[in-house]
């Protein structure tokens, strides 16, 4: 079972935003692999502590984390169980650490050129309910940037390639060094060798992608996924950008979502309700055959155990709830007319509530019990 980002980190769930910094910082200044070299379990760690800090240290994705835990990043939603390169690492989190390493971080293994990450795509993708239930892989045509063929950089000659240039300012507290953003290089760390025709000014092009996205059974209306490294590319030696992709389901003409379960109106007759019948039910899974007994009352809810929409906690599944409603005709014949002014004197067509027959509110309390 995967690890607690919180027991990573090592600190509560209650724990403040400077609180979760400080701890990854302490983690990863102790894990760090120029401190460690050779040591594949603190390399380990380190990798661990900083895809714990890149959703904790996020107010929305720690949001989703709380409420979903570890499935709200699964797959093509996070790191897909630890899949964080040092790449990413050293790209996300640089500016944490300021100067602890002698500057900076560079690449991994002490080349001191910096990574940088291209930006995010954002697409919107449109479920059907039995999509959102069940899951599905969607293909989708995206336009990303990308390095034209034949493009090359070169080392930025101001920066040497860190991306960052140094100021040392004199203050009352004594000489600060303070790291800013290379000016001849935007960052990047390189700079323009070669352009070929048709690039832009970073050597990059536009070019159609189809992108195969897997989508998670249980999702919701409005709910973001990440697809890893599937968004614009970074110019030189730089990393991909990701994938943002926003969730939106159709709405179904019959059934409703509420949490993970179901919800689905069934109107039978008055004299189906008197006698009892089978009815045929649709759910996402196909059609079920239930049993109404005769004497059924109007607003009686029918739950069928694991017919709803599974968590992406995979804590199990939601029930399908029917609600009953007896339909009563609104025109009779004279015959039909007759038939009930002479039933309505007997006693077994006079209202009798027993016990077992559920006020509107009790229901209510067991819709969400």
């Amino acid at each position: 079972m995967k690890e607690d980002y919180y027991d990573i980190l090592g600190v509560s769930k209650s724990a403040s935003a400077a609180e979760i910094k400080k701890a990854y910082r302490k983690k990863a200044i102790a894990h760090h692999p120029d401190k460690n070299p050779g040591d594949a379990e603190a390399e380990k760690k380190f990798k661990a502590a900083a895809e714990a800090y890149e959703v904790l240290g996020d107010e929305q994705k720690r949001a989703k984390y709380d409420s979903y835990g570890h499935a709200a990043f699964d797959g093509s939603q996070g790191f897909g169980g630890g899949g964080m390169n040092m790449d990413d690492i050293f790209s996300q989190f640089g500016d944490i650490f300021g100067s602890a390493f002698g500057g900076g971080f560079g690449g991994f293994g002490g080349g001191g050129q910096r990574r940088t990450k291209g930006t995010n795509l954002r697409v919107k993708v449109t479920l059907t309910l039995e999509e959102m239930v069940l899951g599905v892989e969607k293909k989708i045509k995206v336009k990303r940037k990308k390095q034209a063929p034949g493009v090359s950089y070169a080392t930025c000659k101001t920066c040497q390639g860190s991306g960052q240039t140094m100021r040392i300012t004199n203050t009352i507290l004594g000489r600060m060094q303070s790291a800013t953003t290379c000016a001849a290089c935007n960052g990047a760390g390189q700079t323009l060798r070669h352009r070929p025709s048709g690039a832009d000014s970073y050597g990059m092009i536009s070019e159609e992608e189809t992108v195969s996205i897997k989508i998670p059974a249980g999702v919701e209306d409005g709910m973001q996924l990440k697809v890893s490294g599937k968004g614009n590319e970074a110019p030189g030696q730089g990393i991909s950008g990701d994938m943002i992709v926003q969730i939106s389901v159709k709405d179904h003409p019959t059934i409703k979502r509420e949490g993970n379960n179901l919800h689905f109106d069934l109107y039978i007759s008055l004299s189906e309700a008197v006698l009892g019948t089978y009815k045929e039910i649709e759910t996402v899974g196909g059609s079920v055959r239930i049993k109404l007994d005769s004497g059924i009352q109007s607003g009686k809810i029918l739950r069928l155990k694991g017919k709803g929409i599974p968590s992406l906690n995979h804590y199990g599944t939601g029930d399908m709830l029917v609600h009953v409603n007896v339909w009563t005709p609104e025109q009779l014949t004279k015959e039909q007319k007759q038939f009930f002014e002479q039933q309505a004197t007997h006693d077994n067509f006079k209202p009798s509530p027993k016990s077992s027959h559920k006020s509107f509110f009790d229901k209510v309390k067991d819709m969400f019990s």
